[in-house]
């Protein structure tokens, strides 16, 4: 499928500060440092498409599914920088890339839960995560921190250890969702281990948007704890009925959430 793909930085009142289009592919070099309500916005002609995007240098590229037309995403700034690393988003130098997405790049068996450019008002670009908590809605325990592709959690706090925090709540629930459908067949969880601050998680269940549910065991561990699902398409997963250990601590909380499979052929 062709379309033009366009990359824009845009000002809090709706100026266009850069912008820079092409078919099937664009970039944009944008030299001067970013401002308080500045949002970068990625527009394409045709919706339903799968790119390859990356919106800051200093971080990853990824594979994401543009279900609209439009993506904004706003640049962070004050206490929303605290889920990034300092090095983002600062300076007068930023390239920004976007391009359609190789057949072989779509079909291939991957982590599909993966979008580090996902934020709360997002609607268009998946996956994306949401929940019905985080702790004292600050940025370091954001829902889209668990699907940032970052595992390093040894500690708690800011970036590098941002995680999902669920704010001492026994009704938290997490959903990633796909924006189309997909075969998945495996999950892992990465739990936040700044042991003896955080507390744990022994079951949680999960539930997909087929109606299939399942109980999963957890364990006291830094490593990534990985279930075997049996094959299924779905829209989306999700994460509740969270039961904490009986460690003395409070707080427990999600570091990372991968759930693999492919594109539904």
């Amino acid at each position: 499928m062709s379309s033009t793909l366009s990359l824009s930085v845009i000002g809090d009142d709706g100026s266009i500060k850069a912008s820079n289009s092409e078919n099937g592919q664009v970039s944009l070099l944008y030299t001067n440092p970013y401002e308080p309500g500045d949002a970068i916005a990625l527009n394409s002609s045709a919706q339903n498409l799968y790119l390859v995007i990356q919106l800051e240098d200093s971080m990853s590229s990824e594979i994401v599914y543009l279900a609209g037309t439009e993506f904004k995403f706003v640049i962070p700034f004050a206490e929303k920088r605290s889920s990034y690393s300092p090095k983002s988003f600062k300076g007068n130098f930023h390239l920004l890339t976007a391009r359609l997405a190789l057949s072989e790049e779509i079909q291939a068996y991957r982590n599909l839960a993966r979008n580090v450019y996902d934020q709360h008002g997002n609607a268009t670009l998946f996956p994306h995560a949401s929940a019905n908590v985080e702790t004292r809605g600050e940025a370091t325990f954001a829902a889209r921190n668990a699907i940032n592709g970052n595992i390093l959690n040894y500690s708690h706090g800011n970036w590098p250890f941002e995680s999902w925090g669920i704010n001492q709540r026994n009704d938290a629930e997490l959903t990633v969702h796909f924006g189309r459908i997909v075969e998945i067949d495996k999950l892992s969880l990465v739990l936040r281990a700044d042991f003896p601050h955080d507390n744990y998680w022994t079951n949680a269940k999960l539930t997909c948007s087929d109606g299939s549910e399942q109980i999963v065991q957890l364990f006291k561990t830094h490593e990534r704890q990985t279930i075997a699902l049996e094959p299924k398409p779905v829209e989306w997963v999700k994460l509740s009925e969270l039961i904490q250990s009986d460690d003395p601590s409070p707080f427990p909380a999600l570091t990372q959430i991968e759930v693999y499979g492919r594109e539904c052929s």
